[in-house]
């Protein structure tokens, strides 16, 4: 295990942030969170006890803020972000202000040995070829203004260096601050409480991780940065590269009642479809502990608390 770094989280109390923080935490970290706090949430109330805790109200495009935050801090985590094709057609100046253009703030403003861990979206490979799977090393192609802003952060914090991307695969599971929207937890909720579904392109693939695999994943690039730093790395379920039929499929499995039904006319506005190769962070020594089984189980017991849709991002 590293030694116990200062940590900041920008966005640290969003669906990822209100997962990897405690995990922080309890590995002896010092963390200080950056937030708007744009869904009212309080994801964050048990960490407040911890003495290593801090919480700063803010915009992580404000460099006033920036400045005075990043002056002594070991890691940086930009997690602030407008996540998702509907969020950032329906706000492009947010998406662009705060995915990309805050992160090249960033850049500019920290020193040569602060290190940053991002995270961004495997779908900066858009539409991979027909069963090729995607590697570090395929061309990024992202297809919505939500993969593009990514991706170009991306390339800024690899080319300044000292620093990690995770390619993420589409992500599930309960968190303090729920996200309803992404397809495994959208697929789940409607399994749950409306027992039926319709597919648009159901033959189009996608690879999923769980929340806290990925928390898991930025504990391990801390512990591993020295093997691991000027790289990107995909973070998914290898056993997970499924159409979004083979995910109905599966969450029948554990709601029988389930009914999904394929739309012969009509198109998904999401037009990704690729599989993903996780052999390159595997390599490294990192394994999932979250079946993607295990996250339907979770979220069908979650479900039992959520009876709204305020959980999204759109």
């Amino acid at each position: 295990m590293a030694d116990p770094q200062s940590i900041l989280v920008t966005g640290g109390a969003g669906y990822l942030g209100s997962v990897l923080v405690p995990y922080l935490l309890a590995a002896g970290h010092r963390v200080t969170v950056l937030d708007n706090f744009l869904f009212n949430q309080a994801s964050l109330a048990a960490a407040c006890a911890e003495p290593s805790f801090a919480m700063v109200r803010g915009d992580a495009r404000d460099q006033r803020v920036l400045a005075d935050l990043v002056k002594d801090v070991d890691i940086v985590i930009p997690l602030a972000a407008l996540v998702g094709a509907p969020m950032c057609d329906a706000d492009s100046v947010g998406a662009v202000s705060t995915n990309r253009d805050a992160v090249l703030t960033l850049v500019n403003m920290l020193g040569p040995d602060q290190r940053i861990l991002m995270p961004i979206t495997n779908s900066g490979y858009g539409v991979g070829e027909s069963d090729k799977l995607c590697t570090e090393e395929s061309p990024l192609r992202p297809i919505s203004l939500y993969g593009r802003s990514k991706v170009e952060a991306e390339q800024a914090v690899l080319d300044r260096g000292n620093a990690i991307s995770f390619r993420l695969a589409t992500v599930f599971g309960m968190s303090p601050r729920m996200r309803l929207d992404l397809l495994v937890n959208d697929f789940v909720y409607r399994a749950t409480n409306d027992r039926s579904v319709v597919l648009f392109e159901g033959h189009f693939k996608r690879n999923y991780i769980h929340v806290r695999d990925v928390a898991r994943t930025f504990l391990h690039g801390i512990d591993s940065f020295d093997e691991m730093h000027d790289q990107a790395f995909n973070v998914g379920l290898s056993d997970a590269n499924l159409s979004k039929r083979e995910l109905c499929e599966r969450i029948k499995s554990h709601v029988p009642g389930f009914v999904f039904l394929e739309a012969e006319i009509g198109e998904d506005p999401d037009k990704r479809d690729y599989v993903v190769s996780n052999a390159k962070l595997e390599a490294t020594g990192w394994r999932p502990a979250h079946t993607l089984d295990d996250g339907i189980r979770e979220l069908i017991k979650g479900y039992a608390m959520i009876r709204n849709e305020s959980y999204g991002n759109a």
